[in-house]
C-alpha cells in the first residue's frame, strides 16, 4: 500500500465561476480558461512526481461533478468533491480522510502557483520524513503546499482564510504546538491581472530552466577535498566549473584539470579569485563554492527555481555543518535563521546570482576578509536574496580547530570589527585566530 498521498484542490472550470478577480481583465470566459491550463500544467507536474515515487494522488473538486472532472484529467485520478465548510474545514476533511486509510505523509497543494513543480513536491515528501509539519508560503501571505504526518486540526480552525495572515497565523499555532515545521522556497499564486506574468513566463518556458550554471571555486592547497567537489560537476549539463587557484603547492591544480574542470592562477585572496573566475565564466548564473562545501544533488534546480521568484536577484542554501558535536547543530539554527530572517547568507552557504547583478554591483569588493558579507549587503538594494529549501555541507575543520564557543566569538567579533571600520589586515588576523 501507498504511505503518501498527494491531494490537489481545484475547481471545475465554469465561466464567471472561477478566477473572478481576473475577470476584469480576461473576461469570465478567459479566467476559466486560465484555471484550466493551469490546473493542467499542475496535474502533469504531479503525474512526473507520481512516476518517480509510489504515491496515491486525490483531486479535491469544487463545481462540476466526478464525471466531469473524469474526463478533464483521467479516470486514473481519484476525484473527490471538497464537501462543505470553509478552507480549512476542508483541508482537515481530507487529511483526516487520508490518515484514516493508512497514510503516513499526506501533502496538499492548490493550483494557483505555476513554479510549484515535481522537484518542490519531492523535497515536501521527503521533509515530512523528519518534520511534523511542511509548508510552502506564498508571498501573498498565504502557503501554497502544505504537509503533514498527522492530522493536527488545531491548523485548520481560527484562521483568517483569504487574508495575507494567513500563513503567520498556522506558524505561530504550528509553534505552540510544538510541532517540528519545514519550509519551502516562497512562490506567487496568480490571483490578480499584475501575477500575469507569472503565468505567461511559465507558458512560454521564459523562466531560466536551462540557463547555464557557471561554478567559480576558490582554492589554495585543496587537493585532498577538491576531488570529492568536483567528481560530478562537469559532468553536469549546462553547468561549467572554473577553479581559481591561489598558488597551490599541493597538487590542487593537477586534480582540478583531472576532474575536468576548467583551472586558472591568479595571487591568492578569495575576492580576487572569485572575481577572476566571474570575468571568465560564460554562464547567465554565477555560483561561488567553498573549496570545503558540498552541493546538494538537486542544486541546479535549486538555483534556477529560487532566481525564477518575483525580485529575487540572488540566493544561498542552507547550512549544515559535517560534524557530530551537539554545538554545531546550535551554528545552524543561527546561520539558517539569520539567513531566512534577514537575507544574510555567507560564503559557504554557496552564494549564487545571476550574472548581470554580479556585475551590477561590481562583483566582490576588493577585501582580505568579508567580501561575501558586503557582496549580499549591495545585493539587497537590487532586490530579495532568497534561500533555497535545500542544504549544503561545510565541513567543520575550523570549529574543530578553534572549538565551537571561540570560533562563533571571534566570527561575531570579525563582523563587528568590520562595521565600526577596523582594518582588513587585522581581521584576518582575528579570524585566524591570532592574537594581536
Amino acid at each position: 500500500m501507498n504511505v503518501e498521498r498527494l491531494i490537489v484542490f481545484t475547481r471545475y472550470p465554469e465561466p464567471g465561476k472561477t478566477k473572478t478577480r481576473l475577470i476584469p481583465a480576461l473576461g469570465a470566459e478567459g479566467a476559466a480558461q486560465l484555471q484550466r491550463q493551469m490546473t493542467e500544467h499542475t496535474i502533469a507536474q504531479v503525474r512526473e512526481l507520481a512516476g518517480q515515487r509510489p504515491l496515491s494522488v486525490e483531486v479535491r473538486y469544487a463545481g462540476g461533478d466526478r464525471s466531469s472532472m473524469q474526463t478533464w484529467l483521467g479516470a486514473d485520478l481519484d476525484h473527490q468533491p471538497q464537501g462543505e465548510g470553509d478552507l480549512g474545514a476542508r483541508m482537515a476533511n481530507a487529511f483526516q480522510t487520508a490518515f484514516a486509510q493508512g497514510i503516513e505523509r499526506a501533502v496538499t497543494i492548490g493550483t494557483d502557483c505555476p513554479d510549484l513543480n515535481a522537484s518542490l513536491l519531492t523535497q515536501a515528501f521527503e521533509a515530512l520524513r523528519h518534520h511534523d509539519l511542511v509548508l510552502g508560503p506564498a508571498t501573498d501571505g498565504g502557503y501554497y503546499l502544505i504537509g503533514l504526518r498527522r492530522l493536527v486540526p488545531e491548523l485548520f480552525v481560527g484562521v483568517d482564510w483569504g487574508t495575507e495572515t494567513v500563513f503567520r497565523q498556522t506558524v505561530e499555532k504550528a509553534e505552540a504546538l510544538g510541532l517540528a515545521i519545514a519550509y519551502l522556497a516562497p512562490l506567487t499564486d496568480v490571483d490578480r491581472p499584475e501575477d500575469l506574468g507569472i503565468w505567461e513566463r511559465v507558458k512560454g518556458d521564459r523562466a531560466p530552466t536551462n540557463s547555464k550554471i557557471s561554478v567559480i571555486i576558490p582554492v589554495l592547497n585543496e587537493a585532498d577535498r577538491l576531488k570529492d567537489r568536483l567528481v560530478s560537476l562537469p559532468s553536469l549539463p549546462d553547468v561549467e566549473v572554473i577553479v581559481v587557484d591561489g598558488g597551490s603547492q599541493d597538487g590542487t591544480v593537477h586534480v582540478a584539470r583531472a576532474c575536468g574542470a576548467c583551472v586558472i592562477s591568479g595571487p591568492p585572496g578569495r575576492a580576487s579569485q572569485m572575481n577572476a573566475g566571474a570575468n571568465l565564466a560564460t554562464g547567465e548564473i554565477l555560483l561561488f563554492l567553498h573549496a570545503d562545501t558540498q552541493l546538494p544533488d538537486s542544486f541546479t534546480d535549486d538555483i534556477r527555481q529560487v532566481l525564477a521568484q518575483p525580485r529575487v536577484v540572488a540566493g544561498a542554501f542552507n547550512l549544515q555543518i559535517d560534524g557530530d558535536l551537539w554545538g554545531l547543530r546550535l551554528i545552524e539554527r543561527g546561520v539558517n535563521w539569520r539567513s531566512h530572517h534577514f537575507q544574510l547568507p555567507y560564503g559557504d552557504q554557496a552564494i549564487f546570482l545571476r550574472a548581470n547583478a554580479f556585475r551590477q554591483v561590481g562583483g566582490f569588493p576588493a577585501l582580505p576578509i568579508m567580501e561575501d558579507f558586503e557582496l549580499v549587503r549591495r545585493l539587497k538594494g537590487l532586490g530579495r536574496v532568497a534561500i533555497a529549501p535545500s542544504s549544503v555541507i561545510t565541513s567543520a575543520r575550523r570549529w574543530k580547530r578553534l572549538g565551537i564557543l571561540r570560533t562563533t566569538l571571534i566570527n561575531q567579533l570579525v563582523i563587528v570589527g568590520y562595521l565600526v571600520g577596523v582594518s582588513g589586515d587585522r581581521l584576518v588576523r582575528w579570524y585566524r585566530g591570532r592574537r594581536d
